[in-house]
């Protein structure tokens, strides 16, 4: 059997830039990317598979016609989404629903997600929490714009990471790039999008009623337990375990082996260059390069100098 590597999935956006093009080496269509979904079977952006016997196939479709490829769940849809995002310009400040909210008013799962800061600029912030102290106050807080006395925001630097679970207000600052672990789902709900317009001159959509809904009030940040492990020159990091996913950083100095502890890992490259050995196969890694060690595959081995980070399905 062998991993299964993915074609990326750029997505335009009003707040993207280049970077997935000068710092990735992705040849993007324009310099508004803001999104590149490497690891995706949601139905915005689905990604297809490079190689194999699977080659040219999509992997909604793999997860619907060969289960056996990722242990046999039970879940309908394939339920991660990996992302890669370069924040050019300021995001909207948002809030996700959780699965309850979400499969009742928009027919998909609810958003918890994480954050690897893979770059951020001097200065640059992220937006994580609020500071109202009951539904009454947010609401009050955010009809009458104010902000300042709202938001909290959070200074960010390379190697950082944030969990950030539905019910957040959160926002990714300009000057970050990011690698976004997350249920697979589509759905946001603006808070605040700074009074921009769209191509069309027209103020983008808020969803003020369905934020007040969803936000969790007051706000939690959650404790995170991150444990890192060396091996050798090597190590690989563990940023959080929950329901959804199980996240780690490998940084690879070296050689690294593994032995499977979930049904199928996701994992993508964000720094340096390297191999992959599966069943006595090498397969190139480079900056960018995303793929799924299936059900089938037992063991593997990491070598080079660069740094991935990998997922798996939750509890």
């Amino acid at each position: 059997m062998q991993p299964l590597f993915m074609q990326p999935v750029f997505q335009e956006k009003i707040w993207g830039g280049n970077r997935l093009r000068t710092v990735f080496g992705f040849e993007i269509p324009n310099d508004k990317i803001g999104e590149d979904w490497a690891i995706s079977a949601h139905p915005h952006g689905v990604s297809v598979i490079e190689n194999g016997p699977y080659k040219g196939q999509t992997l909604d479709q793999l997860w619907a016609q060969h289960k056996e490829l990722f242990g046999n769940p039970t879940e309908e849809v394939f339920p991660l989404l990996i992302k890669i995002l370069d924040a050019e310009d300021d995001l909207s400040v948002q809030v996700h629903p959780d699965d309850a909210y979400g499969l009742k008013h928009e027919g998909e799962l609810g958003k918890t997600e994480c954050w690897y800061i893979i770059d951020a600029a001097p200065g640059a912030e992220i937006i994580y929490g609020h500071h109202a102290q009951t539904r009454e106050e947010l609401a009050a807080m955010i009809n009458e714009g104010r902000w300042d006395d709202l938001l909290t925001r959070v200074p960010v630097k390379k190697g950082d990471f944030f969990y950030v679970p539905s019910g957040t207000i959160h926002a990714i600052g300009k000057g970050i790039m990011i690698l976004e672990t997350q249920q697979s789902s589509d759905t946001t709900y603006r808070v605040y999008d700074y009074d921009r317009k769209d191509d069309s001159g027209n103020p983008r959509e808020l969803h003020i009623q369905q934020s007040v809904d969803v936000t969790t009030v007051p706000a939690k940040a959650p404790a995170l337990n991150i444990q890192e492990v060396r091996k050798g020159n090597s190590a690989v990091v563990t940023y959080v375990k929950t329901d959804f996913f199980n996240v780690y950083e490998w940084q690879v100095k070296g050689a690294l082996s593994f032995s499977k502890q979930a049904p199928y890992t996701l994992a993508t490259v964000i720094d340096g260059f390297g191999q992959l050995v599966v069943n006595g196969e090498t397969y190139e890694l480079k900056m960018g390069t995303s793929f799924i060690l299936p059900a089938q595959i037992e063991n593997w081995e990491v070598q080079g100098e660069l740094t991935i980070i990998a997922s798996e399905p939750g509890k």
